[in-house]
């Protein structure tokens, strides 16, 4: 567990210097063509799944996963490049935010696919929420970091201070799957399964899982509407956020300063308190949470649409996402076989995510272009908080039946 929490702690400190980087640029390119960026962004996810699927049936796990992290390094120190030689370039921004929303989603996904292919479903209800809080302390030191250097080191800068967070990654990602297999050597807890093979199976097949088994149905209906819910709350941000501060490094050190309150608070949830709750009242109540709390914070801003309103949406979509949702719902893929938390769930890690946010960012494009503005995301926000609620109660009643004939 501690070496799960460190590497966590690493990957998401280094995510989180990356991350306001990516929201600068969007900032830049203006909330107007946002929808542009997220439909390139979906269609470079949903031409890398099945790459990664095709090369997981072709390497060993063991070589396929640090791998993947090393890749990931490369094309960050190729980006601190580009930024020098042409900082003010539209396209090299635009290349950059795509890049890094395809590529974030795949350095989490794996690193929680390594987790549940790692821990059993007993082992993951006690440390999972421990585990996320190891990634959420780590997200505190991003933005603290990025807030500190950043008008130093400028955004360029910042890049080679993820490189080096990305280095000590991919020597942990190392150690945890030597440990996976001295722990089966000692037949201690541990989930079966080993990284010595590829994983069977075309491309696509990640696709239809998600179509053969209502249960990964159901956990691509939560992330879909989840991602709806998101979306909404992403596109009022930014739009505060380029009206409000008119200087890009303004932009990013109150972008930091968002991210800094939201991992405080998803830090000592997770520390605290998930970890018990979930213990003492199941999964279920762990998927509830998120829905009910976002749809409470949507109503607040249908009554008073206010900035502090909307950032307070903010916080609150995004802690409930990191300290409630995520390990709750990374609970739910221990019970599956291991092809299906490789590839069903990098599909709906990656693709299914991405497509919320193009669709939701589309649904929004339509709604401003037919003269609703702000009431109609709001609308759309709580239909989508409301049918991800009944779905978050289906999902965990199916983890809980499956967990019990596991047993």
């Amino acid at each position: 567990m501690t070496l799960a929490f460190i590497c966590n702690f690493v990957l998401l400190g280094s995510y989180y210097i990356l991350r306001p980087v990516r929201d600068t640029v969007a900032t830049v390119v203006g909330v107007g063509r946002l929808q542009l960026l997220f439909t390139a962004t979906f269609v470079g996810t949903l031409a890398a799944s099945p790459l990664y699927a095709m090369l997981a049936s072709r390497f060993k796990l063991a070589r396929l996963l640090p791998g993947v992290f090393w890749f990931w390094l490369f094309n960050v120190l190729a980006f601190q490049l580009l930024f020098v030689l042409a900082p003010d370039n539209f396209w090299v921004a635009a290349a950059y935010y795509v890049w890094f929303s395809v590529a974030n989603l795949f350095m989490i996904s794996l690193f929680w696919s390594l987790m549940v292919d790692l821990f059993t479903a007993a082992q993951a209800t006690r440390l999972f929420a421990l585990i996320a809080a190891g990634g959420s302390i780590g997200a505190i030191g991003g933005p603290l970091l990025t807030r500190l250097l950043v008008s130093r080191l400028r955004l360029s800068g910042m890049l080679l201070v993820a490189a080096a967070g990305f280095l000590i990654v991919i020597a942990l990602v190392y150690q945890l799957m030597r440990e996976k297999e001295r722990l089966r050597a000692s037949h201690a807890e541990v989930q079966p399964t080993t990284l010595d093979h590829g994983l069977p199976g075309n491309p696509f097949e990640g696709f239809g899982k998600l179509f053969s088994s209502r249960y990964i149905t159901s956990q691509a209906a939560f992330m879909l509407l989840m991602t709806w819910a998101g979306t909404v709350g992403y596109f009022l941000q930014t739009d505060v956020i380029a009206r409000t501060f008119t200087a890009v490094e303004g932009r990013a050190q109150a972008l930091a300063d968002i991210d800094l309150v939201v991992n405080i608070a998803s830090a000592l949830i997770l520390t605290f308190g998930l970890g018990r709750l979930v213990q003492r009242f199941g999964v279920t109540t762990g998927l509830l949470l998120n829905p009910l709390l976002l749809l409470l914070a949507f109503c607040a801003v249908a009554i008073s649409p206010t900035l502090v309103v909307i950032q307070g949406l903010q916080v609150v979509r995004r802690v409930g996402q990191y300290s409630i949702a995520r390990p709750s719902r990374e609970i739910c893929f221990t019970v599956v076989e291991q092809s299906s938390r490789y590839k069903a769930k990098n599909v709906i890690d990656t693709v299914v995510y991405r497509f919320g946010d193009v669709s939701s960012a589309w649904m929004q494009t339509a709604l401003r272009a037919a003269g609703f503005g702000l009431g109609g995301a709001v609308a759309l926000g709580i239909g989508a908080c409301a049918a991800w609620g009944a779905v978050a109660r289906y999902a965990g009643r199916r983890y809980e039946l499956l967990r019990r004939q596991q047993i």
